[in-house]
């Protein structure tokens, strides 16, 4: 039985209202399906690639190349698969939030930056030396 217009919004009120009361509680809860569906999905790019070695492995026992180029061909498909599926993991809807942008951007060629630490000028000795003195005031002289 489908919700009404009127329960919708009750509904879409009670969401919000969880988000801003508490938002770790309301990821978490939003993240068990997107991990299980990732679990799901790295299993079966396992799966697949166990059978694309054992096509490779039949293409090579029996000499018939065309069957091997097709088994590796298979476990190159389910490995970028998988790798495709674990880089990605929720980073569409964290970006969406972070940045207020619904859809497709590309950032920097798609790639993410790391702030870079700015090093000091001073030469590494002074430097270490500098971190042996706060730790020996922080320890108390020890």
């Amino acid at each position: 039985m489908p919700l009404s217009e009127e329960e919708l919004r009750l509904l879409e009120q009670m969401e919000r209202a969880l988000v801003e009361e508490d938002p770790k509680f309301a990821s978490t809860l939003r993240g068990t399906s997107f991990r299980r569906a990732a679990r799901r999905r790295a299993i079966i790019s396992g799966v697949v690639f166990v059978v694309g070695v054992a096509i490779l492995m039949s293409g090579a026992i029996f000499a018939f190349i065309p069957l091997g180029i097709a088994g590796f061909v298979v476990m190159l498909a389910s490995a970028t698969y998988l790798l495709v599926n674990l880089r990605g993991g929720n980073a569409p809807a964290a970006t969406e939030k972070a940045t207020g942008h619904h859809g497709f951007s590309v950032i920097d060629g798609g790639r993410s930056h790391k702030p870079r630490k700015v090093r000091s000028s001073a030469p590494f000795m002074e430097r270490m030396e500098e971190r042996w003195r706060r730790r020996r005031d922080e320890n108390g002289g020890f």
